[in-house]
């Protein structure tokens, strides 16, 4: 069964999260509300979100508050950041959300199919990624069953020779879904953090490659794995 992905809505308002709610709801994702920084902040310190969806005119702890102290944790400095405010304030305030590090910065009312586009772009990213590191999580794990059971003969070397080509297979299925991702992203003229992003785990899968085909027979063993 394949993991859902969560992502963190954040705006003080219950009417302005029901609606992200019906909007988002088509990415058959898991929703997770927070009405304020605080609560957003409590949230992130025990989950894994692909990315946060956060209003910037809230009450105490506003949205770039918020996003300042999620940039500073090194847990949840990854984490892209979609700033939602119903106000434009000009060149300024956009600037702002820019630097206080948001992908993207968005004025209500906005398109709820753009919102869902941008939103889902993360998800699929923050997907591969997570399938890329299972895939290193189980090469480990072969790794050191084979250093404890060296010297097993025929046995070992079969078994091991078998999910090496299993996890071969697993992470080109991986490297194709990637791909067609980033050519998506070059031919919608995505978000540059976006673009970034995927540039960063085809570099990951690269290294993850080199790896698994250092492994393959008479390569002489290989380089360590890619974190």
């Amino acid at each position: 069964m394949v993991q859902k992905a969560k992502i963190l809505l954040v705006d003080d308002r219950p009417e302005n999260l029901l609606a992200l709610e019906a909007i988002l709801s088509a990415l058959d994702q898991t929703l997770v509300r927070a009405s304020s920084g605080e609560e957003a902040l409590k949230a992130l310190l025990t989950d894994d979100f692909a990315v946060i969806l956060l209003d910037v005119q809230m009450p105490g702890m506003d949205g770039f508050e918020t996003a300042a102290h999620i940039k500073r944790r090194e847990r949840t400095r990854d984490i892209p950041i979609i700033f939602l405010t119903a106000i434009n304030h000009g060149p300024h305030h956009t600037f702002r959300g820019y630097a206080a590090g948001a992908v993207d910065y968005i004025s209500k009312p906005f398109d709820p199919w753009v919102l869902r586009a941008k939103v889902s772009v993360f998800v699929d990213l923050y997907m591969k990624n997570c399938q890329l590191r299972e895939q290193a999580a189980l090469l480990r794990l072969q790794l050191e069953g084979s250093n404890a059971d060296g010297g097993q003969g025929g046995v070992a070397t079969h078994e091991s020779a078998g999910l090496l080509a299993e996890l071969s297979a697993r992470l080109a299925a991986v490297e194709e879904q990637a791909e067609a991702l980033s050519k998506q992203l070059d031919e919608e003229s995505a978000d540059t953090a976006a673009v970034a992003t995927a540039a960063h785990l085809e570099r990951k899968l690269t290294g993850l490659r080199r790896a698994l085909d250092a492994l393959e027979p008479g390569t002489g063993g290989g380089p360590g794995l890619p974190t």
